[in-house]
């Protein structure tokens, strides 16, 4: 039979051994130095000066006097001096120096390796709860990288689900920004935590957006509001073919062209302008040069570079040739019919008596609607 324990190292009293309460006694003594065993002090070399009976302490490495050949053990003060108690590895001890928990591990007391995996909650300067399970009460976070960057995730189960950050003031919600019951990116907004309004929301298959800060009709002209591309206008459509869908526009804003017959300009609005200079050859064609004969030009037809939803309104002028004296300058253009597509009738008519022929031309311009 062996003389002691084979964990703690306590004397076993033997047969027919006398003063068995000797051999007791000290077994006691281990038993109350290692049992619920809270130390002063650990990794101490040097014995203290004044030790008080039921003093413990975790020897260093590396110890000294009384302490002398017993590193890493515990030290317990007696009556009667110091006593040692070897550890074995899983032994565990409280310092109550720091509160630390530290555990033996066969050479070393260290501190307990700690695992942070599926913990209930973490609270850090704040208490954690059933649905905020990390809580942080701070002035400031930060998240940073370990390597090139650093992602946030939010994740949620469904598409119906939230995933989502929610800014509150005073526990109040006044902002939230993620994908709230749907896919879809949302930006929202509160005045009072309770009625709330989507500023912004980009589409999940399209990616394009909709919401209170988005002009909401070609004719929304909200301030603040930002303008769709299909309902305003910018360098990309402000010339190029005009259209209109109901009466509202839904293309350019300015539509320009030039054909055989002239150019024409058509706004967004409706509104289109034709006009175009033409030769009429010489005045003398006709006429003597009286009021009831003038000099004139041949007739001539115009047709508009583009067409008109009705009979615009066209007017002429008469342009003579550089260097004319004032008499041969003076003339005025006329227009005899006029329907959607063309006018006839043009003709420059010149009042005096100077028979020379000079070759006039006259200036076009008729303004309508195109639709």
């Amino acid at each position: 039979m062996a003389d002691q324990t084979p964990l703690l190292g306590l004397p076993h009293i033997l047969p027919s051994q006398a003063q068995k309460h000797v051999t007791h006694n000290e077994a006691l003594i281990l038993l109350d130095a290692v049992v619920q065993l809270a130390v002063l002090n650990r990794n101490q070399n040097t014995p203290p000066a004044t030790p008080a009976p039921g003093d413990r302490y975790i020897i260093g490495s590396a110890p000294t006097a009384a302490w002398a050949g017993h590193a890493h053990a515990v030290a317990l003060y007696t009556e009667n001096g110091w006593i040692f108690a070897t550890p074995q590895p899983g032994w565990s001890a409280r310092d109550l120096s720091d509160a630390a928990l530290v555990v033996f591990d066969g050479s070393h007391w260290a501190p307990p390796a700690q695992s942070f995996d599926n913990l209930a909650g973490v609270g850090i300067n704040a208490s954690a709860d059933t649905t905020n399970r990390l809580t942080l009460f701070a002035q400031a976070s930060l998240f940073s990288h370990d390597g090139a960057g650093h992602q946030m995730k939010i994740n949620k189960a469904l598409p119906s689900d939230t995933a989502s950050l929610l800014f509150q003031t005073s526990w109040s919600g006044r902002a939230e920004m993620g994908t709230t019951g749907s896919d879809d990116f949302a930006i929202k907004v509160s005045a009072d935590g309770s009625g709330w309004t989507t500023a912004l929301s980009l589409a999940a298959a399209t990616g394009l957006a909709s919401g209170a800060a988005i002009q909401q009709s070609p004719s929304d002209t909200t301030p603040g509001r930002l303008m769709r591309a299909d309902y305003g206008y910018g360098p990309g459509n402000l010339l190029g073919p005009v259209s209109q869908n109901g009466g509202l526009p839904d293309g350019a804003v300015l539509e320009r062209g030039t054909t055989a017959d002239g150019d024409y300009l058509r706004l967004a609005d409706g509104t289109q302008f034709c006009f175009a200079t033409r030769a009429l050859g010489t005045i003398t064609a006709s006429g003597t040069g009286t009021w009831d004969d003038p000099f004139r030009s041949a007739e001539g037809s115009w047709s508009f570079p583009a067409p008109f939803i009705a009979p615009p309104v066209v007017t002429a002028r008469a342009v003579a040739p550089p260097g004319n004296s004032l008499a041969r300058r003076r003339a005025f253009a006329t227009v005899g019919d006029v329907s959607n597509s063309a006018a006839s009738g043009v003709q420059v008519i010149r009042q005096g008596a100077d028979p020379t022929a000079d070759a006039f031309s006259i200036d076009l311009l008729a303004v309508g609607h195109w639709v």
